[in-house]
């Protein structure tokens, strides 16, 4: 359980409410292989304690996750992660390609932070360009 909880880090100075990225959270880890088909969530008090969040955010980031596939909500027993999705293989897929780049980056001397921000303003450059067309 420790493992899943590195995953959700709601940021609460970010534009998007906190269930919807816990939502993003969950679906990310999901896409990447680090929950699988079963693996079990954080119940939604000991989250929302670890958090620091309400446990009203969390049973809606829950209850959204549910209806849109990702998560099994079962009644005294917690949520559940449901089957990957073929997007999910997409990601997984993709994997290599990332990580190849990124070992290229570090080998080049760059730090972690600032990769991530390399690959934000190559995503935020494309959505301008796209935008313009």
């Amino acid at each position: 359980m420790t493992i899943v909880l590195l995953f959700f880090k709601p940021n609460p100075s970010a534009p998007a409410p906190i269930y919807l990225q816990l939502m993003n959270q969950v679906k990310h880890a999901v896409e990447v292989g680090a929950l699988k088909s079963g693996d079990q969530l954080p119940g939604i008090r000991n989250l929302a304690e670890s958090l620091v969040v309400n446990p009203n955010t969390v049973a809606k980031a829950y209850r959204e996750l549910e209806h849109e596939g990702v998560i099994d909500l079962r009644h005294g027993a917690g949520a559940f992660v449901k089957s990957r999705s073929a997007a999910g293989g997409k990601v997984l897929a993709a994997m290599p390609l990332v990580t190849g780049l990124v070992d290229r980056l570090k080998s080049r001397g760059l730090s972690e932070d600032e990769i991530r921000r390399l690959f934000e303003a190559a995503l935020i450059q494309q959505e301008e360009t796209a935008r313009r067309r």
